[in-house]
């Protein structure tokens, strides 16, 4: 299998590309490094690639990017792929930090690039906006999630981290609780996005930038139950969930098979479970909101 070790960044694809920059900009803040006609790609504060936007005809994610071991090769990972009968490539990119990428397709169709090493894209030195960290995690929605789960995990090396009841999975590639979320819902579709912030007065930081810009938050601040992160959610202007969360529960040692202890946890040590709905939500903060409970029943 290709065993990925952390997500990079995202391709999605945009109608009005000129307001969803403005919002990376003046809402998220992130940093434009490279400003085409029909694409722009975003760098975090700490200089990595995070998001790319592409112009297209109705909002959609169109790419994961995901990182391997320096020391993995490519051109065997292709021959794994195609020995599971997965079309692939291994090409030379123009991607800031990045020199080439293996290329392949997921269940859904969503298109995987894979790279081994990479350098700073650009340096940042003073972050803008709320300035978030990294991309930490996306979520799916799907109506049958077992054949991605097992996709991800046979082809990528993902392992499951928890369950909510039986409709939501939190799968993870490193020590980050999840990267990829896969949830029941009835079409197959983005759930939402999430970028990693610093710390708590971060978020509160984020709150405050969140009001300034007349941005609704739609459910937070919280603490979840499953990940236990500290979390606040809002609708970008494509109408897709972004989640601006920190303090992620962390599996630092895989052999050990629980999470890094917190004062927060319940239990001692805290493994990886099928949680109840309600204690999955929520550890305090105020229940889910509509406007964030209507992205599972979109068509």
């Amino acid at each position: 299998m290709i065993n990925v070790k952390r997500i990079s960044h995202a391709t999605f694809e945009t109608p009005d590309i000129e307001r969803l920059t403005d919002y990376y900009i003046g809402v998220i803040g992130l940093v434009p490094l490279q400003r085409e006609q029909d694409r722009v790609l975003f760098v975090s504060r700490l200089g990595d690639v995070s998001v790319i936007l592409t112009r297209g005809s109705a909002p959609n994610l169109t790419k994961i990017a995901f990182q391997v071991s320096p020391q993995d090769d490519l051109q065997t990972h292709a021959r794994f792929l195609s020995d599971q009968g997965i079309r692939s490539s291994v090409d030379r990119v123009s991607l800031p930090g990045i020199e080439r990428m293996l290329t392949f397709r997921d269940p859904k169709g969503t298109t995987i690039e894979i790279f081994s090493e990479k350098t700073t894209a650009s340096p940042v030195r003073e972050p803008t906006a709320v300035g978030p960290t990294k991309l930490g995690h996306i979520a799916f929605m799907m109506p049958d999630i077992h054949p991605f789960i097992a996709f991800y995990q046979k082809i990528l090396g993902f392992r499951v981290s928890d369950w909510q009841e039986d409709f939501f999975c939190f799968m993870r590639c490193g020590a980050d609780h999840h990267t990829i979320n896969f949830a029941a819902g009835k079409s197959t579709r983005l759930h939402h996005m999430a970028f990693e912030l610093k710390d708590w007065a971060h978020v509160q930081t984020a709150c405050d930038h969140l009001g300034r810009k007349d941005v609704p938050i739609i459910w937070g601040p919280g603490r979840h139950g499953i990940s236990h992160n500290i979390f606040i959610y809002h609708r970008d202007p494509d109408d897709q969930i972004i989640e601006l969360y920190t303090e992620m529960d962390q599996m630092l040692d895989e052999e050990l098979g629980y999470f890094e202890p917190r004062p927060w946890h319940k239990d001692r040590p805290q493994r990886p479970k099928v949680w109840d709905r309600k204690s999955a939500a929520l550890i305090w903060g105020p229940p889910q909101g509509p406007d964030h409970a209507r992205q599972r029943n979109m068509e």
